[in-house]
C-alpha cells in the first residue's frame, strides 16, 4: 500500500477539519460521510497548510518531502473529500516560533486554512498549537518532542 501514511494523514486532517469547522459532536461525525456533509456546510474547500522547515536543520526530516507527501496523499484521494476539493499550502517557518505563528495566523485569518500539519520544531509547534486552540482550528505536529505537548498539566 504505497503512500498509506500520507493517505491516513490527509483523511484524518479532513475529518478533523469537518468536525471542528462544523461544531458537530463526535457521534454526529462518526462516519466519513457525516464528516464530509459537515465540512460541506462549513466550507467550499478544505485547506491543509504544511508548515515546515524547508532549508534548515529539519529540512531532511520534514521539509519539501512533507509538502510532496501531503500533495501525493491529496492526489491519491482524487483531490477531494466527497465533493469538497482539498488544497495544500506550504510555508517555511525557518525554525522560529514568531515566524511560524505569523504564518499560521495569516493562514487562519486570511487564507482559510482549516488544519496545519507537520511543524517538526517543538518551539514552533507549541506556538502554532496555542494559536490553533484559540482559533478553534486543528494542528498536527509530526516530529516535535516537547513534554508540554505530550503531558497533561493540572
Amino acid at each position: 500500500m504505497k503512500r498509506s501514511l500520507g493517505k491516513v494523514l490527509a483523511v484524518a486532517a479532513a475529518v478533523a477539519v469537518a468536525m471542528g469547522a462544523s461544531g458537530c459532536k463526535k457521534e454526529e461525525a462518526a462516519t466519513p460521510a457525516a464528516a464530509t456533509t459537515a465540512a460541506a456546510k462549513a466550507s467550499k474547500v478544505i485547506r491543509i497548510g504544511v508548515l515546515t522547515d524547508m532549508s534548515g536543520l529539519y529540512a531532511d526530516l520534514a521539509g519539501p518531502g512533507s509538502v510532496e507527501a501531503a500533495k501525493m496523499a491529496v492526489e491519491d484521494l482524487g483531490g477531494k473529500l466527497g465533493d469538497i476539493p482539498i488544497e495544500v499550502l506550504s510555508a517555511d517557518h525557518q525554525n522560529k516560533p514568531d515566524i511560524g505563528s505569523n504564518i499560521a495566523r495569516q493562514w487562519m485569518d486570511v487564507d482559510g486554512v482549516d488544519v496545519i500539519v507537520d511543524v517538526p520544531t517543538s518551539s514552533v509547534a507549541l506556538a502554532v498549537s496555542e494559536l490553533a486552540k484559540t482559533e478553534a482550528r486543528t494542528s498536527c505536529a509530526s516530529a516535535e518532542r516537547s513534554s508540554r505537548r505530550t503531558t497533561s498539566v493540572r
